[in-house]
């Protein structure tokens, strides 16, 4: 009878199950069933009256997402470190996603703490180590030594601890060995035609360019070089100018400045890595909402151009 009533709940608070089964309605025995479960759990184990509490609801996430983590009273004392130091019951729900439930079976003592506070005295808040760790959820339940040594390939990278671009350097080669690192510089001078001077300047100022596909780099690569015509000196000082969607963003606002500056309609000279960090909406107040009068089409053909069309007016001889 027990076997069967854990079955009972495995299928309640499955996801995939009620989604196959009820894909239009949430299933109510799904529901009240998860519900139920989420509030024994809370009141066995004391979380709903904790600084950090979680409804019972939540706690029926954190089950179905992790049912096999999910077992004895240890978890409780897990919750409670983790909670407070993510931030918010969201962003440990985004870890668990992405992999990170062997935190919650991770010896506390012996490894997570001893990174989170060495991580503390590189300089990183709990609220940059949130952010570090969401997207490299290994990196606390990895041996403090391998932790170590990650931070000190970043430091080789030209990025000291406690400035703002360290925790970038430190997910950049998170799990990454030397030659794989060396590798990726490497190609990087080759592409953009750095000196080992400026491919240094430039992950400085970018460290997740080494996170980048070979594919987008050389993309970008030959629009700055052979359209927009920039210098590799220029693009190694801005290099955070590679982290923008082309179509989205960097060939779009391209169009647009050009367009203006070969009709006169540009007041000023502005660069493209200038209004390429603009944000959207200061873009069209300060580009397109003044040219209504005499290119009323601007407006169009820049939501187009964002699409990943040319419009006629962009194309440029």
């Amino acid at each position: 009878m027990l076997r069967r009533r854990k079955c009972i709940v495995s299928y309640i608070i499955s996801p995939s199950y009620t989604s196959a089964k009820y894909p239009a309605r949430p299933s109510p025995l799904a529901s009240s069933g998860a519900l139920r479960l989420g509030t024994r759990i809370a009141r066995s184990t004391g979380l709903s009256g904790s600084p950090w509490p979680l409804s019972s609801p939540d706690i029926a996430r954190l089950v179905s997402l992790t049912p096999d983590r999910f077992r004895g009273r240890d978890v409780v004392s897990r919750l409670q470190y983790y909670l407070p130091l993510f931030g918010s019951f969201h962003n440990f729900l985004r870890l668990l996603k992405r992999g990170g439930s062997h935190l919650l079976s991770s010896d506390l003592d012996k490894v997570v703490k001893p990174n989170v506070v060495f991580l503390r005295e590189c300089g990183l808040g709990d609220c940059h180590i949130a952010k570090l760790c969401i997207p490299v959820p290994r990196m606390l339940a990895t041996n403090p030594e391998r932790v170590r040594a990650m931070v000190a390939c970043a430091e080789r990278l030209g990025v000291p601890r406690g400035t703002g671009m360290f925790r970038q350097a430190l997910r950049a080669v998170a799990f990454l060995n030397e030659e794989k690192i060396a590798a990726k510089v490497y190609y990087l001078k080759s592409m953009f035609r750095w000196s080992g001077a400026e491919v240094s300047i430039a992950v400085r100022k970018y460290p997740i360019l080494l996170e980048k596909s070979k594919g987008s780099l050389k993309h970008r690569s030959e629009f700055l070089f052979f359209e927009v015509g920039l210098e590799p000196v220029y693009i190694a000082h801005r290099s955070d100018i590679l982290s923008y969607s082309m179509e989205g963003r960097l060939r779009p606002r391209y169009y647009v400045i050009k367009f203006l500056k070969q009709n006169g309609l540009l007041a000023r000279d502005l660069s493209l890595y200038s209004a390429i960090k603009m944000t959207d909406k200061v873009f069209v107040e300060k580009l397109i909402c003044p040219q209504k009068e005499d290119a009323p089409h601007l407006a169009e053909d820049y939501a187009a151009a964002c699409k990943g069309e040319v419009p006629a007016n962009f194309r440029f001889t």
